[in-house]
């Protein structure tokens, strides 16, 4: 996919099943979920880089 900037991260159309591996993929439902989150918490610009790390990281 190339580089995906964090803010755009979460209106991405998610794969249909997650792929569990342990550096998750952007298109995972679980990534877009988490990121969805951290959006309506608030955060952007910095705060969304860091969230996009953590949400691929687990």
């Amino acid at each position: 996919m190339g580089k995906v900037k964090a803010k755009k991260v979460s209106s991405l159309k998610p794969k249909k099943k997650c792929c569990r591996k342990k550096t998750r993929c952007f298109k995972c439902p679980v990534v877009i979920m988490r990121m969805k989150k951290a959006e309506a918490a608030g955060a952007s610009g910095k705060d969304l880089k860091k969230a996009l790390k953590l949400a691929r990281a687990k």
